[in-house]
Parts: structure tokens; C-alpha cells; sequence
């Protein structure tokens, strides 16, 4: 394995394209069916002899070329070999562990994963689909590796857990998946450019493009990234569940998507670089924060060993108000009197979006599940911005901690 990878420099290879009377923008190709020149194109299209590696196109749920153009600008940047989007990140999740798993088969997660994830795994799957999920403390490896059986198909982790921050060790996880005849889906939604993890051993790398990809809060999407075996599987005509469950992306999502993906490094690092200040200044005032970028969070030296350099350490931070009555009065203040953020599931906007997870996109794992997780009742996820200036935002995240402090729900720092 190479020692240094730039997934800025891999997409700026990947990406050298015009439009078709020469527009700076690549087209757009809107079309939901495609002509053959021959009749005897059509069937070989459907035998998967002929694809859009011969320039063959046959319907837009299948294949389209402004789709695949944003799968190979992602697949450049997550150094995989090929990528595909999809309609959303749930929809790259759940084609994938239908792809991999079937009726009977089993996969591992970590405990701590994205609620909708959750709610797939430990309800929908086993209900609909006869897949069961045994939930694992993934930094606990022999507990990882206790819970395989000869079923197990899949070990599924976020690459920075949702929300609690935690990084996964992604090579010595793709170590025990491997070791048991599993593959490593890993699920890079809070880190792209930080981590790369199929340079680590991941087999599968799955992304909510609605969060930092995209950076707008305007569009949803989702990809897969991985082997082009893997992917041609997912979209075989007969057999691939991209292709016959339809998660199928608009090619004018992929087109606006792939208009940000050139100044997604930069915003990375700024997301990155004002998330690291406010953590530090929140812990110099005595406030708990959660943030991996910090020398003392137990899962730092895995961050920074398995990191990217130059793209700083994560745009997200934590801070635990121990209830929910004093997480729902910190975030009140901090957009009805601070005009810090806005009160808003999701993440990566270029506006500080705040949640709390147990009542929000973690309320999906109950009150037991969200306690062996970590999961506090007023942890408030932080997705930092980058509007105004750092100090600005500062000063009005400040003028609230000192208002609660006041109201006597913070102690001072």
C-alpha cells in the first residue's frame, strides 16, 4: 500500500471533460431510454454482452451516462475501481447488504450506526428479508470476531460512527472480516477526502452524497464504491439489486453533484479547521466536547494514522448537555438568540446544523440500544459551517454557553 494518497489530486486526474459543443460542464444526458442502431444490439444488451463500456446504453434505471460519469469522479477519489450513485444513502446501504447477504445469512455492525441504518438492519431485514445483524462494540476486535458465524456474509461500520464520533480501525477490522470470510462495508459519510477506506482493506465504501459530497442540503443521493465485478453485479439485468430494486439517481442530481466535487477539499478542511477551533475552545471552558481531531479522544491516534493529510480531522463535533432538557435549550439559544446554526437533522451544510440524536436520527435505536452505543441524552451533533467568519461564529457560540451558565444549565468553565 502506498503511504500518501491525494484523493483531491485522483479526482482532478479522473475529471477532464466537456460539454458536447464544448461547454466547460460536461452534458447532460436526460434521456430515459437510449436508441440502438441495430436491432440485434438490444438482446445482446440484455445478455450483458454489450454495456456502456461499448458505448451501449439501454434505460435510465439501469445505466446513464451522466451517472456513471459521477461514479467514476467518486470512485477516483475513494481510489476504487469503480462507483455507482444511487437515489439516496439509504439506498446504496440497502442494495448493498441485499447484494451481499441472503435469506438466512448474517451480518456484524458496530452498535453505532446511523438510526435509519439501524432500523434497516435490526427490523426491516430480518422481518422482510431473513437477515439477521449481530450489534458488536466494534473497537472490542475479539468481540467482533465472537460474533461471526459460517452465515456471516458482511461487518458493517462507519468509518466515524454516527454520533458518536468513534473511528473505526478499518485494517484490522478488514482483517477479522477476511479472516472469516466476510467483506468490510464501511460507510465514509462523515470523512470523504479524510479517510480512504478501501486503502485500508475495505471491500465496499458507501456514502450519503446529501451531507458533505454534495455540501448544499438541496439534493439526496447516495453511492457505492467498489470492485468492478461488485458493481456489475449490483447492476446485472437479472440479479443485481441496483438494477431491479430502482434506487435509480437523476442524472440532473449527478450533474449538480458533480459540479461541487471540485471544492470538496477545501471545504473539508475549513469544515475541519473551524471544527477543531470550537473544540478546542469549548474544552478550555470546561464544556464536554466530543471531537476525534483532539490529542486526547481516545480514538485520535487511529484518526490520524489512518487520515489523508491536508484535509484536517472531521467537520463534526459532539457536545453533551447530559439531558434533553439542557441540549433543547442550548440548541434554542444557539439559533433563536446566538443565530449560531440552524435546528436540523442531517449534515454537511455550509450553515452549522445542530441535533439531538437521541431524540432525532438516533431515536430509531431505543433507549437500551442508544445506551450500549454511548449514546447520551443530550448529546448535541454539531455539523460545523463555514459561513461568517470563525470569530464571528464564535463569539455567538460563546454568548450562549455564557447565557446557560447564567440560567445555571452549564457550569462555567
Amino acid at each position: 500500500m502506498k503511504k500518501h494518497f491525494d484523493p483531491v489530486a485522483a479526482l482532478a486526474a479522473a475529471r477532464h471533460e466537456f460539454g458536447e459543443h464544448g461547454g466547460v460542464n460536461p452534458s447532460i444526458e436526460q434521456s430515459t431510454t437510449f436508441t440502438v442502431m441495430h436491432p440485434e444490439t438490444m438482446p445482446e444488451i440484455f445478455h450483458g454482452h454489450l454495456g456502456p463500456q461499448q458505448g451501449c446504453y439501454l434505460y435510465g434505471r439501469h445505466f446513464n451516462p451522466t451517472v456513471i460519469g459521477l461514479g467514476h469522479q467518486l470512485a477516483a477519489m475513494e481510489n476504487a475501481e469503480v462507483g455507482y450513485c444511487t437515489a439516496s444513502g439509504m439506498g446504496a446501504i440497502s442494495t448493498t447488504l441485499l447484494h451481499l447477504c441472503r435469506t438466512g445469512d448474517h451480518i456484524v455492525s458496530s452498535g453505532t450506526v446511523y438510526g435509519g441504518t439501524f432500523a434497516l438492519m435490526h427490523n426491516f431485514l430480518p422481518e422482510r428479508a431473513g437477515i439477521h445483524t449481530t450489534f458488536v462494540d466494534t473497537d472490542d476486535l475479539d468481540a467482533v470476531e465472537a460474533a461471526f458465524t459460517e452465515k456471516t456474509k458482511v461487518l458493517y461500520v462507519e468509518s466515524m460512527s454516527n454520533p458518536t464520533l468513534r473511528v473505526a480501525d478499518i485494517q484490522a477490522l478488514a482483517a477479522v472480516a477476511h479472516r472469516n470470510g466476510a467483506k468490510l462495508v464501511v460507510d465514509n459519510t462523515f470523512t470523504p477526502m479524510i479517510l480512504t477506506p478501501l486503502r485500508h482493506g475495505a471491500d465496499v465504501v458507501v456514502h450519503s452524497l446529501t451531507k458533505f459530497v454534495n455540501g448544499a442540503s438541496d439534493v439526496i443521493a447516495g453511492a457505492v464504491l467498489g470492485s468492478k465485478d461488485f458493481i456489475e453485479g449490483l447492476m446485472d439485468v437479472n440479479g443485481g439489486s441496483l438494477m431491479l430494486l430502482g434506487p435509480t439517481m437523476d442524472p440532473q442530481v449527478a450533474f449538480q453533484i458533480g459540479l461541487r466535487l471540485p471544492h470538496l477539499g477545501i471545504r473539508m478542511a475549513e469544515h475541519s479547521r473551524r471544527a477543531k477551533t470550537f473544540a478546542e475552545r469549548l474544552r478550555e471552558r470546561g464544556t464536554e466536547v466530543v471531537y476525534p481531531g483532539l490529542p486526547d479522544d481516545p480514538h485520535h491516534d487511529r484518526l490520524v494514522r489512518q487520515a489523508n493529510p491536508g484535509y484536517g480531522l472531521g467537520g463534526i463535533l459532539g457536545v453533551d448537555m447530559k439531558t434533553s432538557a439542557r441540549a433543547d435549550r442550548f440548541m434554542d439559544l444557539l439559533q433563536n438568540e446566538g443565530r449560531f446554526g440552524l435546528m436540523a437533522v442531517s449534515l454537511g451544510y455550509f450553515e452549522t446544523l445542530l441535533s439531538c440524536s437521541a431524540e432525532s436520527t438516533s431515536s430509531e435505536l431505543g433507549d437500551e440500544a442508544q445506551g450500549a452505543a454511548g449514546i447520551s441524552p443530550g448529546l448535541v451533533r454539531m455539523s460545523v459551517g463555514y459561513t461568517g467568519t470563525l470569530e464571528q461564529r464564535w463569539s455567538q457560540l460563546e454568548r450562549v454557553l455564557e447565557h446557560m451558565e447564567r440560567e445555571g444549565n452549564l457550569r462555567a468553565g
